[in-house]
């Protein structure tokens, strides 16, 4: 018998992933949607066949990653999330913070969410969107603002743009990378020379941007957001910031 004919040992799963597996199984069939209320722990613990600190561990999992909202009281029980939760924005992070992703393969991802996003925008935000825009690049004019503050509306602002194109997904995907790396920027803006000098050209660079944007000037808008983005992390790494653990 040769290695690649031999036999490999079953994995024994633990109980409590067995649990998850069935109700993950029952979320991709179809027989579970957001909204819906779980059976009541004593039920579900019955109709798997397992015991309740089991099932409990395995909810605990499952809530978590954002799956399930444990509830309290008479309307209690785990219910299926209807809104996107924290399980992205959590597991992002750590894997940022352990060097998974590269500060490159960070870039690269914004540069193609930031671009698309921008681009989008142009074409299908409102006056609505310009106004909320336009007020947040206001709050980051205030002279006395502070680093991690205006990293803060930065963020907002081009989460917003995300926003603006009635993608949820993308807007979503990009707030849990922005969300993930908001520790790493704040380093990165306090480790810069004169962050106030950078900010002076943020702040001109998003009002460009949110202009085209207004001006529906897709093209010229993604252009601009990948210059005003690549931009930034060429003075970050020119300062000594590069991706801080």
């Amino acid at each position: 018998m040769t290695a690649n004919d031999r036999w490999e040992p079953v994995q024994r799963l633990r109980t409590y992933e067995q649990v998850m597996a069935q109700i993950e199984q029952r979320i991709l069939d179809g027989r579970l949607k957001a909204g819906d209320h779980l059976p009541s722990e004593r039920e579900l613990a019955v109709s798997l066949g397992v015991s309740r600190p089991s099932l409990r561990e395995s909810l605990r999992v499952l809530e978590a990653l954002g799956v399930v909202e444990i509830r309290r009281g008479g309307e209690g029980g785990a219910v299926l999330v209807q809104t996107p939760g924290s399980g992205m924005v959590n597991l992002l992070k750590l894997q940022i913070a352990l060097s998974q992703f590269s500060w490159t393969d960070v870039l690269e991802t914004r540069l193609a969410l930031e671009t698309w996003s921008v681009e989008e925008a142009a074409y299908r935000s409102t006056e609505d969107d310009h106004r909320e825009l336009a007020a947040i690049l206001d709050r980051m004019d205030d002279a006395s603002i502070e680093a991690s503050q205006f990293n803060s509306l930065d963020a907002a602002f081009h989460m917003r743009i995300a926003e603006s194109t009635g993608n949820a997904l993308t807007a979503h995907f990009m707030g849990s990378l922005r969300t993930a790396i908001h520790r790493q920027m704040v380093e990165m803006y306090a480790e810069l020379e004169d962050w106030r000098r950078t900010a002076t050209t943020v702040r001109r660079e998003h009002r460009e941007i949110l202009d085209l944007i207004v001006r529906k000037d897709g093209k010229t808008a993604a252009r601009a957001v990948h210059a005003h983005i690549s931009d930034f992390y060429k003075i970050g790494a020119i300062d000594g910031a590069d991706a801080p653990g």
